[in-house]
């Protein structure tokens, strides 16, 4: 009696067991941010995406494809050409994401690993075009327009792939050796004549200084020359008398100075 309902209780956890795997296998979870592919192995991939949440399939007959649809940083670096053929050494940051609607389509088309398959390919072709419209020194001076063209440019391209770029940045932008010792040179080139040019400048400044201080004394002296022709020597009788007074006025006020009164030859203890 006893073996028969161990046998009984055998038979039903095995059976509990079974339908367990096969309700466990029927069901999928599909995680924030994320979206669900159906394969079926009689019908192929549906056309149908599967949103967030936890869903059903058919055992062995149906798979599920899980993709990301969150926005993904990728980052592309490239070598390529100037229009004034430079090497220019880009790289590009971008920020994309699958549109959900073409899912089964990517997938058909070009797999799980879509952004390994697309975007080096496309985002090489895109710089190389838009950076060969440029020169060197162009894409230094105007990298926001080169950015924004390559933005344009390669939104447009990945569309055609079911892609959506949310963000594209030129993070890179550097040149060859030799062209960097160059603009270098060139640098201190421009600084040198810029001190020379200075150099011109202030000594010009300081001739006409020297000139027009020269012109003063003329001046000075034709006036004074005229002035005696017309006074005789009364002009330098007071010119004596003011250098006299202010050398009187000088010495009386220092305290080193001991005077004598004329015909006396005692010194005498002035206050002072």
């Amino acid at each position: 009696m006893a073996a028969k309902v161990f046998e009984s209780i055998g038979k039903f956890g095995l059976g509990l067991a079974v339908v367990g795997g096969v309700v466990n296998s029927a069901l999928y979870n599909v995680d924030a941010g994320h979206r669900a592919v159906i394969f079926d192995r009689f019908r192929g991939v549906q056309d149908m995406v599967v949103g967030e949440g936890t869903h059903f399939l058919i055992p062995w007959v149906q798979k599920p494809i899980i993709f990301d649809c969150r926005s993904r940083p990728r980052n592309v670096p490239v070598i390529t050409g100037s229009k004034d053929l430079q090497n220019v050494n880009i790289t590009l940051r971008i920020l994309f994401r699958p549109v959900t609607a073409q899912l089964p389509r990517i997938f058909t088309s070009i797999g799980e690993d879509y952004d390994e398959r697309v975007l080096p390919s496309i985002t090489t072709e895109i710089l190389k075009s838009v950076v060969a419209r440029f020169d060197a020194g162009e894409l230094i001076t105007q990298r926001e327009l080169v950015s924004r063209q390559v933005s344009e440019d390669l939104t447009e391209r990945a569309a055609t792939f079911g892609l959506i770029l949310d963000d594209v940045s030129l993070t890179h932008l550097t040149f060859g050796k030799e062209f960097t010792e160059a603009v270098e040179m060139k640098q201190v080139a421009q600084q040198e004549a810029e001190r020379a040019r200075f150099i011109v400048e202030k000594a010009e400044q300081q001739k006409k200084a020297a000139v027009i201080s020269a012109e003063g004394d003329s001046k000075a002296a034709e006036l004074i020359a005229n002035s005696l022709a017309t006074a005789g020597d009364g002009l330098i009788e007071l010119r004596k008398l003011e250098a006299a007074e202010d050398i009187a006025y000088q010495l009386s006020r220092s305290r080193n100075v001991t005077y004598l009164p004329s015909g006396q030859s005692v010194l005498l203890q002035l206050p002072q």
